[in-house]
């Protein structure tokens, strides 16, 4: 009897081969029209895939072992992206500082179109007049020193009470991952829209349950936004959604936009202005952005409600769990290390004195203490976002 395939298997052979052949002929159109621009040197690709095989299970340690054979300037087909990687600072240079307004660009991806509002948001939109306008309302009104300066009191009060739950936890374990969350968030909403979101909740471990729902939501667009995706670099393959991404990323938008027109809804009844950060004067980012709505910009566009979401969601997403998971995982490191660990006391007596226990938190001088752990801190290595020229340039 002669064996037979299953029809699943059958007519999956049958549809991959179909592709294989359409995206060959892709690649052959391709390199026949733009021979003419040669680029730099990199390992030769397999048939439809490129070169991802070569990446391997840590790219980073891949790349610079590539960039031994190849030079600092690689070529890299992932897929049928083409990619060129740039391996040293000086070659990086070149991209990220000389020309940084010709590679300002995003390459298109999953996420940014369903999760970011299809890349209204300020880490994906394109270049132009709308990003630089969003740029500078968050240059002037989060991060200028005047605009830090203005609600340093809001992170004092923060971590005050971030303090005192702690202590009010005794000799208790304390959800120290949950409590972290909620001050970086309670922080960062009070600057964006004049009040806390979430409530620290009556003792230790019994939080607010909405704190509890954001947090996963965070770490669930972390996690998708970490998945290597197919259709990304297999544009054939993105409407199948093989791996289920966009299907999860669909429901996950869903979550925050509701979560967002909450908060736009609540903000545009009670017509909040920073109140509550204790300055009238200090006005939160959102009144700011609604009052932007009715001015035209230079191309004769004006500020939507999308647009203004898309900004929370960037904000609150990388502002949040980061800073969180950041503070648990450098606790963790000091209490494994004894020494680093008797050390940092050392410091911190240094500044409020031995055996406080009965210091009221308001009297803590929070930025020196705080001061002390920046003294010796190294740069962080920030990973660049890949970057996407704006035109094609002869070689």
């Amino acid at each position: 009897m002669v064996p037979t395939l299953p029809p699943l298997v059958l007519y999956t052979s049958i549809v991959a081969l179909v592709i294989y052949c359409l995206l060959n002929l892709r690649t052959l159109l391709f390199n026949r029209h733009s021979s003419h621009n040669p680029l730099p040197p990199g390992p030769k690709p397999w048939p439809i895939i490129g070169n991802l095989p070569h990446l391997g299970t840590i790219p980073h340690h891949s790349l610079a072992a590539m960039a031994q054979t190849y030079g600092p300037l690689m070529h890299l087909r992932l897929g049928f992206v083409h990619v060129v990687v740039a391996c040293s600072a000086d070659v990086a240079a070149q991209f990220l500082k000389t020309h940084d307004s010709k590679f300002s660009n995003r390459p298109p991806n999953s996420g940014a179109k369903h999760v970011a509002y299809n890349y209204q948001d300020l880490v994906f939109a394109p270049y132009g007049p709308r990003w630089r306008m969003l740029r500078k309302i968050c240059a002037v009104h989060l991060f200028s020193a005047k605009a830090l300066d203005d609600f340093r009191h809001v992170r004092q009060e923060e971590v005050g009470v971030l303090v005192r739950g702690l202590a009010g936890a005794g000799e208790k374990a304390a959800p120290l991952g949950q409590f972290l969350n909620v001050c970086a968030t309670n922080a960062l909403g009070r600057v964006m829209l004049g009040k806390r979101v979430f409530s620290y909740g009556t003792s230790a471990g019994a939080g607010d349950p909405k704190a509890d729902e954001f947090k996963d939501m965070v770490v669930e667009l972390m996690t998708l936004a970490g998945v290597f995706n197919f259709g990304d670099f297999i544009p054939a393959l993105e409407p199948l959604d093989l791996q289920g991404v966009a299907k999860k990323m669909k429901k996950l938008h869903a979550r925050f936009d509701s979560f967002l027109n909450q908060i736009l809804e609540e903000h545009q009844i009670s017509g909040s202005h920073g109140g509550d950060a204790g300055n009238s004067n200090n006005v939160d980012l959102l009144s700011t952005l609604l009052s932007l709505k009715d001015v035209v910009d230079s191309e004769g566009g004006k500020l939507n409600d999308t647009e203004i979401k898309a900004l929370l969601l960037n904000l609150f997403t990388a502002g949040t769990d980061t800073t969180s998971s950041t503070v648990e995982w450098a606790i963790a490191e000091v209490l494994r290390n004894p020494k680093v660990l008797a050390q940092a006391r050392k410091e911190l007596d240094s500044v409020i004195g031995p055996d406080q226990d009965g210091l009221e938190v308001e009297n803590l001088n929070m930025d020196e203490a705080y001061g002390l752990t920046l003294q010796r801190a190294v740069p962080l290595m920030v990973h660049p976002s890949p970057r996407l020229a704006q035109q094609v340039y002869d070689a």
